[in-house]
């Protein structure tokens, strides 16, 4: 039995198999074919949806069609034509100077789904002006995402300190909370890149991190020296202040105690780890960072307690907790056997809440094999990769997000993250209780002797 397919309306632009040739694109005008369920020995659906970027459909169908065939051709080798015509819209679609090039003036809606009079009056001109501030036409989203931030949490967080009262605090609390992950992932795509502006905006590429960043909970440049000159320096393994291979990583108990550990000595860790190694301008910078935003929370709240509890205090706990959340779920599953491996030591997700929302910070493992890789060329840097991926026992997971694979592992639920796992390679084929085994092994904490053997280093 193959993919079994229904129709649904849609207005996103998305490529759809129609024979074994090829690949060709249909935009709002079609209905679109919806992948449902592919035939499996356990009740998992791998589908397309209109909530999924339209590289996310492709990817996802392309998976869908190998897990199909490799299922139920009797492990006759997949045609690969496909991929490389899917490989080619993805090309089309994020290539700048193509005709096809989508846009991506908003995270929410693709341009296609807008309302033709809004697209035209508004939208396009709109672009075109946005398109001289941003070095890269695909970014013109992050400039719509600061536009809004500017225009509502910095006059709310004003007037709070103007004219204090619950609900207002409340509202603007939910405004920050919401706010939190797509800034974040912008402030991400910025440190990676050393900025996101032509040089005639660079004051804007400087001024914003700063303006936004405290009020939305991270301290000046303190993410930057922490993720981009440590994490990425260590990729998870022992000397990583953020690491999980210490850790039973299907532990409440462990969690709270990496948690807990992160919010109480990161200030003071992160400068030590760069002394150790002589990185004595870095040690001091992040020291300087933390220390001196502490100090002016500590003096602002002294001012006016219960403003800068919400505008600068609450955002700032609430984001280390978030991050930490969301890297336990980037780095809980590591494979047992070759953890210093980078296809093994993070996962890919195809889910709209991470690669829709958060700029596809979904494929974790693409950012990890290139850190300088462009958000929009993550999708198409999967496809061209794949086989990789399939050799090393990479994990792909759909419709599920970095929070809620935390969750799911904290409750021991592998049952929902089998079903949610989108087989590649070696895993196509394996039982339902295959895959639970093979998730649970990837959690268990590491001993300092097998850190010692597989790090080199104890």
């Amino acid at each position: 039995m193959g993919i079994r397919h229904s129709t649904a309306s849609s207005n996103t632009f998305i490529a759809t198999p129609y024979s074994s040739h090829g690949w060709t694109i249909q935009t709002k005008q079609h209905k679109i074919h919806t992948l449902q369920t592919v035939s499996y020995p356990w009740p998992m659906e791998i589908h397309a949806n209109a909530h999924l970027t339209s590289a996310d459909n492709i990817v996802l169908s392309i998976l869908a069609e190998d897990v199909d065939g490799k299922a139920h051709l009797d492990g006759r080798e997949i045609e690969t034509s496909k991929d490389q015509a899917a490989m080619n819209v993805l090309a089309k679609i994020s290539d700048e100077d193509s005709d096809e090039f989508q846009s991506s003036p908003f995270s929410s809606w693709d341009e296609e789904d807008l309302n033709a009079w809004f697209r035209v009056v508004i939208v396009k001109p709109y672009v075109a002006w946005a398109e001289r501030i941003v070095r890269r036409r695909a970014d013109v989203v992050f400039l719509t995402h600061l536009g809004y931030y500017c225009a509502t949490i910095i006059p709310s967080a004003f007037y709070l300190y103007y004219r204090f009262s619950w609900p207002h605090a409340a509202c603007h609390w939910l405004l920050e909370t919401y706010y939190a992950g797509p800034f974040t992932l912008l402030l991400h795509n910025h440190i990676h890149n050393n900025g996101l502006m032509v040089p005639k905006y660079a004051w804007l590429d400087h001024a914003f991190p700063y303006l936004l960043g405290a009020l939305l909970g991270h301290t000046p440049n303190s993410y930057y020296y922490h993720h981009v000159k440590h994490h990425h320096v260590e990729e998870n393994g022992p000397d990583d202040l953020s690491s999980t291979i210490r850790y039973q990583r299907d532990e409440l108990f462990d969690f709270l105690s990496y948690l807990g550990r992160f919010l109480a000595l990161v200030w003071i860790e992160l400068p030590l780890y760069f002394f150790q190694r002589h990185k004595y301008a870095l040690a001091f910078k992040s020291l300087l960072s933390e220390a001196s935003s502490m100090a002016a929370m500590y003096w602002m709240a002294k001012y006016d307690f219960h403003p800068t509890l919400f505008v600068f205090l609450i955002p700032l706990i609430q984001m280390r907790i978030f991050m930490m959340v969301g890297n336990w779920g980037q780095h809980a599953l590591v494979d047992e056997i070759e953890p210093n491996s980078k296809f093994r030591s993070s996962i890919t997700l195809i889910d709209s809440q991470s690669n829709r929302h958060c700029f596809n910070d979904g494929y974790h493992t693409s950012h990890h094999l290139n850190s300088h890789r462009h958000w929009r060329d993550h999708p198409a840097s999967f496809l061209r990769s794949k086989t990789q991926y399939q050799a090393k026992g990479a994990l792909v997971f759909q419709n599920i997000d970095y929070f809620s694979i935390t969750y799911r592992l904290l409750r021991k639920d592998y049952n929902r993250l089998a079903q949610r796992l989108v087989p590649i390679g070696d895993q196509v084929g394996k039982s339902h209780e295959e895959i639970v085994r093979l998730l649970k092994a990837k959690t268990r904490r590491f001993t300092e002797e097998e850190i010692a053997t597989r790090f080199g280093k104890a």
